[in-house]
Order: structure tokens, then sequence, then C-alpha cells
């Protein structure tokens, strides 16, 4: 069977599975964002000028991976996909993010890549 983003012909795929969410609460949309593999398709789909196919976004997975990856992602409502002929598409869905958390997005994409953030050790006393 082709990868995630072919639908064989004569295949009919039922397109409301992959209708857009509610964004989800900020528990639920950080905690789809704290996997790094999910924080880097949210980042690649932040740099793409429209929507990707699926196949083209982290290749450092297996495909199984990503879909699960891709699921949390879209049911937590941080992307949305659509058939396009043969492919799914998927795209960032930003203003709905920035309606629902305004900033949250933008400071997690501003976010140093691969380095643990530091705390400042409590002042003594």
């Amino acid at each position: 069977m082709p990868w995630v983003t072919e639908i064989p012909e004569g295949v009919s795929y039922d397109s409301s599975q992959l209708a857009p969410r509610p964004v989800a609460g900020i528990n639920e949309l950080l905690q789809a964002l704290a996997d790094p593999v999910r924080l880097d398709v949210v980042r690649d789909l932040a740099d793409s000028p429209g929507p990707r196919p699926c196949g083209s976004l982290v290749t450092s997975v297996t495909k199984s991976t990503l879909s699960h990856h891709l699921r949390v992602l879209r049911e937590a409502g941080i992307i949305e996909m659509r058939v396009d002929g043969t492919r799914k598409l998927t795209s960032l869905r930003r203003a709905e993010l920035e309606a629902a958390c305004p900033g949250l997005l933008d400071s997690i994409l501003r976010a140093p890549v691969g380095e643990p953030a530091t705390a400042e050790p409590a002042p003594a006393g």
C-alpha cells in the first residue's frame, strides 16, 4: 500500500475523518507540542508557504510513527489535513491557534531547537 500521502485510485476516503477539530485547551496543546517529532512537524509547516504532503514532513521516523504524531496534532487542532486528488495535504492552523492562545505558537517557534531551557536559580534566603 502506498504511503499515507497517496490514496489508490478507486478507493474512497471518508474525508470527515480529516475535518478540522476545534483547537484544544492549553494542557492538550502543550502536551501535543512537547514531543520533539511533533514540534519538528509544526516547525516544518510553519516554514512552508502552503500545505505540504504528509510524506514530505519528517523523514526521521517510520510512516506509522509519523501517522500517529499527525493524528495527535490534528486532534489537538494544531494542524488540518485535506484530500487533494490522491494526496493528503497538511497545513498549520496558525490563525485558529493565535485566536485560541495568543502568542503561544510564535513563542514556541522562537524557542531554541534542541536546547533545554535553563531556569535562574532561586535567590537564597
